[in-house]
């Protein structure tokens, strides 16, 4: 009769320990999951880094081409990012129409919000890039270090 009368349930030890493992657990995955995440980041860094400089190179072959107007003196190279993704005028095309080297200028995924990324001119050495009247070259400006060991700036 004692045993009609006993309700089902959990003890107060069962559910310790069953939460004691949902904790151990999560704890075991959150680094994995900062890690994947860091994997991410790197790989669009890696994808944005290697768009931009395709579009640099596009657009000061078509310049050495004739296909956009230089002026004496000009790298070749050009004035901002943004005229990648706007468009320049082709020289050559009796329409003159627009040449588009990107659809957009990606985002630096290290940097908060919109960033911007570091532009280096042709002038400017490769130890200590700078802006200048052309962009040669891009980086991110995160300090952060990759996985691989090297800074993200350095990529």
């Amino acid at each position: 009769m004692n045993q009609r009368n006993r309700q089902g349930g959990f003890t107060l030890m069962e559910l310790v320990v069953t939460l004691a493992l949902v904790g151990l657990m999560a704890m075991l995955a959150a680094p994995l999951a900062e890690l994947q995440l860091q994997r991410s980041q790197e790989q669009e860094l890696r994808v944005a880094l290697r768009e931009i400089r395709s579009a640099l190179d596009r657009y000061k072959a078509a310049a050495d081409q004739g296909l956009i107007e230089r002026r004496v003196g000009d790298s070749g190279y050009p004035p901002n990012l943004e005229m990648l993704a706007s468009g320049v005028i082709n020289q050559k095309s009796p329409s003159h129409q627009p040449m588009f080297f990107l659809r957009s200028v990606p985002r630096d995924p290290f940097a908060p919000g919109r960033g911007n990324w570091g532009l280096r001119s042709y002038a400017s050495p490769p130890q200590a890039p700078a802006a200048g009247a052309d962009v040669f070259d891009v980086y991110t400006e995160s300090t952060a270090i990759g996985l691989n060991g090297l800074p993200y700036r350095d990529w």
